[in-house]
């Protein structure tokens, strides 16, 4: 498991490809809906997800498309 302490607010979040997936609002894994891929809604990306930190980027253990589709939108 990885150190969720490590994880801090404005972090890139990137699938196992290295492909963008978002960027963490806080703790959760909760999206910013200001990033271009967020269409203007919070989402979030469960801790299970994370497989390291790496370079200030939070690395997921799936592919960004997989991710992607597997986001929890939520209402604002």
């Amino acid at each position: 498991m990885v150190d969720t302490t490590q994880i801090s607010e404005h972090m890139e979040v990137v699938g196992s490809d290295g492909q963008h997936v978002g960027s963490v609002d806080n703790l959760g894994i909760k999206l910013t809906k200001k990033d271009p891929l967020a269409n203007g809604q919070h989402h979030y990306i469960k801790l299970e997800l994370v497989a390291s930190i790496d370079g200030g980027k939070v690395v997921l253990n799936v592919p960004a498309s997989e991710a992607i589709s597997m986001e929890k939108e939520v209402e604002n």
